[in-house]
């Protein structure tokens, strides 16, 4: 598949990020980061800076694992036909220069106070790492360069990455990919027993340990063509890829690889067994970039008994089922925290449960990639940073996902109270607070994920002292099993919820004074959610008492719900 970024195509990719206090440029910039850098949504939202005043900074990364500051500049051209020349290059070279001491950066920090690239500055690290890590910029565009540009960029290149329509096209990674054209080659299996797996007419499995020393000829490792269809190329020199190239190098642990090593994955249109050997033709790897790529790097290394298990899929390249295959590997990431909980005693007790209660309703995920029964499924990750909101009170915490399955995960799941009946019970909770966000006055707010968390901690604490509130959230099971009475719970925190976004509508007077808040960072400081909760909180009450509103109780029981 080759994208098209030509405007207005282009902003077909990013639909969820335009808003109306948003520039183009900006969402541009996210959704490059999301699928250029990997960053989740909410990482790559806290990266850039989207309103003016920014001193020409768009948006700052900071990345530890390669001690890299990149600074951004996005520009979105509505002509296709249009190029980049070397005045916009020049003036992107003039606002690098404000990175290039620790007294430039905190006077740019300083003049440009109140705005979204001071914030970043400040709550970054950025002064404290720009001393030992590399600044680069970064400039980003639909279009490409002219030869002015281009001739810049011959003297400027160390400090300036130029990102134009060619580099987007060409590393847009698809499913739908064209196929590298590759020699028939072969894999001697003679004395190896070969498990084999038959779906169906032209489409089956092979799995058999093959020689590194075999793998390593496969062409298009060098230039990658061979990893056209993988999302990642070589990662370079991470942890894990050291402890890999230790594993080639140290020879006495080659006989031992395919007992510890995960395999590799190749998508072959030509695949022959035969009792000596395995040949393929059109041929991918689908999985296992990295393996491959450190063992051609440390093939001088590499023994007759260092093998890897491989499975070997014969399919048409160009089928459904191929591009599922594709998309399915492609998906797949490095082990999370998550996975090693997935066979936890705690988790498996609320899958069953879920079987047991919610059966055609919901049901829970505990093991990326699994298929779900039918029904609503919920993740055991969703449900974690839903108690984190709920049950455990910090819903600015709530962006550093990984504590859910780390120090937090016996904390968080580990309770009496935490069922099958509460998870159901956040869940519509949450169902309920999206259906409602679009009562913010601010897009970005109401699509910014920790709104949602924000919310979801706000209306237990306002409604902390109900009868009828607390019954149901202490006995889940009598009201969410029942379809009826959980819709019409649903009803009624509905409307809760947009009184409340009314409130916090007034207090930041964000269509207003939008310049003036900062809704990533506040939603992120646990001192200014408490604040806002009292004053939505004492609203509520106030409310209450001028009979301006009714209580949560008085609600349940006037609709027969007790």
């Amino acid at each position: 598949m080759i994208i098209d970024v030509d405007y207005p195509a282009l902003l077909d990719n990013f639909r969820e990020h335009l808003a109306t206090e948003r520039s183009e440029s900006a969402s541009f910039l996210i959704w490059y980061l999301e699928q250029y850098y990997r960053l989740d949504e909410v990482e790559a939202t806290d990266a850039v800076c989207d309103e003016p005043g920014d001193k020409g900074v768009d948006g700052i990364f900071i990345n530890d694992h390669n001690q890299t500051i990149v600074i951004f500049q996005s520009k979105l051209s509505h002509r296709s036909n249009s190029t980049v020349g070397d005045s916009s290059l020049r003036a992107f070279l003039g606002t690098l220069k404000q990175f290039q001491t620790v007294e430039s950066a905190t006077h740019l920090m300083n003049t440009a106070s109140g705005t979204n690239v001071a914030r970043l500055i400040r709550d970054s690290g950025l002064l404290e790492k720009i001393l030992s890590y590399d600044v680069r910029g970064e400039f980003i565009t639909n279009i490409d360069l002219d030869q002015n540009g281009i001739d810049f960029l011959d003297q400027h290149g160390d400090e300036i990455t130029f990102i134009g329509k060619k580099w987007l096209t060409s590393n847009y990674i698809s499913d739908e990919r064209d196929l590298p054209k590759q020699k028939i080659v072969s894999f001697d299996v003679f004395g190896v027993s070969c498990a084999e797996h038959v779906v169906e007419d032209g489409v089956r499995a092979v799995i058999a340990p093959v020689r590194a020393a075999e793998l390593v000829k496969l062409d298009g490792i060098e230039d990658q063509s061979l990893f056209t269809y993988n999302v990642r190329g070589p990662l370079g020199r991470t942890s894990v890829n050291k402890d890999l190239e230790k594993s080639i190098k140290r020879k006495s642990t080659h006989k031992h690889c395919p007992l510890f090593h995960n395999g590799i994955t190749v998508i072959a249109k030509h695949l022959e067994v035969t009792s000596d050997k395995i040949e393929i033709g059109g041929y991918y790897v689908v999985n296992g970039c990295q393996s491959v790529t450190s063992l051609h790097k440390n093939r001088s290394h590499i023994t007759d008994q260092l093998k890897l298990l491989t499975k070997f899929i014969q399919m048409d390249p160009s089928s459904a089922e191929s591009q599922q295959i594709t998309e399915y590997s492609n998906n797949q990431n490095g082990v999370r925290s998550r996975d090693f909980k997935s066979n936890d005693a705690i988790q498996i007790r609320l899958q069953k449960e879920f079987v047991q209660n919610y059966k055609g309703r919901f049901s829970y995920e505990i093991k990326r990639g699994e298929t779900p029964p039918p029904g609503r499924s919920i993740s055991n990750e969703e449900a974690g940073l839903y108690m984190m909101a709920f049950d455990l009170g910090e819903p600015w915490g709530t962006h550093r996902k990984y504590e859910v399955f780390e120090d937090k995960h016996g904390t968080l799941f580990g309770k009496p109270h935490v069922t099958a009946d509460r998870i159901v019970m956040l869940s519509i909770i949450d169902d309920a607070i999206k259906g409602q966000l679009s009562g913010f006055k601010s897009e970005v707010l109401a699509k910014y994920r920790l709104t949602r968390y924000m919310l979801m901690y706000m209306l237990k604490e306002v409604l902390s002292e109900d009868p009828a509130f607390s019954k149901i959230t202490n006995n889940p099971s009598k009201y969410m099993r029942d379809e009826a009475l959980a819709a019409r719970f649903s009803r009624i925190f509905s409307g809760r919820i947009a009184g409340i976004i009314i409130d916090i509508n007034m207090e930041t007077k964000f269509s207003e004074e939008e310049a003036n808040f900062d809704y990533r960072r506040k939603l992120k400081d646990a001192n200014w959610v408490k604040g806002m909760t009292k004053v939505v909180q004492k609203d509520y009450q106030k409310n209450v008492l001028k009979s301006k509103q009714e209580t949560f109780e008085h609600e349940w029981i006037a609709n027969s719900f007790i």
